[in-house]
């Protein structure tokens, strides 16, 4: 069963029967697709998640788990940023087993302050090398590449550019959106500082804010603002266009453009789960993390939401391009989580939420 630690946020419901004198869970919908075998009855076993993954991305998969294995589940839904300054907050007093994180600077956070325990070495295996953390403390389960989303009727294909160095071109004066606080855009502009420099990163966010800029709440008000013409072109993760042209059709003007493969518009940003070092229940907590990386999950993430598997032998959707991007795992996780203060700092001083 699923259950709610925040007040305010309605409650999970998973339909029960009574079954020989235990509660057997029904699930329907998305869920149903993901594990559409009969529930089993409840183990009196639970996991508590704190999820920063999208309540309609995740829950599903969450009722699928609680389906499979009997296992209570219980979630506190928020943004990665704040339940990961939560969990800090909490130390080793948290409830959380577990963490679900839509981008690995808030992972790398905890990380840094030694709050992450070690994953079983039978999950571990089910990623490759590139996708977890060398001590074991985190896993990649989808991942979202950055592109450059744009209007096909406003912006001709030839003329995009190849790198996001070339943005701050007068060409392209008032014609680029940025989603300058979302989680995802954070993480990929700590991941440019890493690889560039601060000095080289501020200076382009700077001169992108002088070329007037634009700023959007998150990814997905800029492609709908690229799809109706409002804006030229933003940059985003990838799979909102796909969800968009899935639902609106040639409706939707709008198109991912993949800038080159070696430039940092390219990053793979992976999202990431996480066992914490206090978790009550850890053995659940692993259950989960596998369950995550299992096909019928994985299947879910890349044909229902566009993001690209990251299972061993899983495969991406037709629909989505091969991976060259320049790979999240080149990354030191601790560098992202001790340089997240210092780029929220940076991206409140360039002004972009101004534009």
């Amino acid at each position: 069963m699923l259950k709610r630690l925040l007040p305010l946020i309605i409650t999970l419901t998973l339909l029960a029967t009574a079954c020989g004198g235990s509660d057997q869970l029904q699930i329907d919908g998305l869920a149903a697709e993901i594990n559409p075998e009969e529930c089993v009855d409840g183990t009196g076993d639970e996991v508590t998640i704190y999820s920063g993954r999208t309540e309609n991305l995740i829950e599903p998969v969450l009722e699928a788990f609680a389906c499979a294995t009997g296992i209570s589940v219980q979630v506190r839904w928020g943004s990665s940023t704040q339940l990961a300054l939560l969990i800090d907050e909490e130390g080793r007093r948290s409830p959380a087993d577990v963490f679900l994180s839509r981008s690995p600077g808030p992972v790398g956070f905890l990380e840094s302050k030694d709050l992450l325990g070690r994953i079983a070495d039978s999950v571990l295996a089910l990623v490759s090398e590139e996708n977890r953390s060398s001590e074991g403390s985190w896993i990649g389960f989808s991942g979202r590449k950055r592109v450059l989303v744009h209007n096909v009727d406003l912006v001709p294909e030839a003329d995009l550019p190849k790198s996001v160095f070339d943005l701050t071109e007068e060409k392209w004066r008032g014609k680029v959106a940025i989603p300058g606080t979302n989680g995802s855009f954070v993480d990929w502009f700590t991941v440019f500082r890493d690889q560039y420099g601060t000095d080289v990163a501020a200076q382009w966010l700077n001169d992108m804010v002088d070329n007037d800029a634009r700023y959007y709440p998150n990814n997905r008000s800029i492609v709908e603002a690229a799809g109706r013409g409002e804006i030229e072109m933003g940059l985003v993760n990838h799979y909102y266009n796909y969800q968009e042209v899935a639902a609106e059709g040639d409706n939707h003007r709008a198109k991912n453009h993949s800038l080159d493969d070696d430039d940092i518009g390219s990053l793979l940003v992976i999202t990431a789960a996480t066992v914490l070092d206090s978790a009550k229940n850890s053995d659940e907590a692993n259950q989960l993390l596998a369950y995550l990386l299992t096909e019928p999950v994985q299947s879910y993430f890349t044909n229902r939401t566009f993001e690209y598997p990251l299972a061993a032998g899983v495969e991406p959707n037709s629909m989505l391009p091969p991976l060259t991007a320049l790979e999240i795992g080149s990354v030191d996780f601790d560098a992202l989580g001790g340089g997240f203060e210092e780029t929220a700092r940076i991206i409140e001083a360039s002004g972009i939420q101004n534009q």
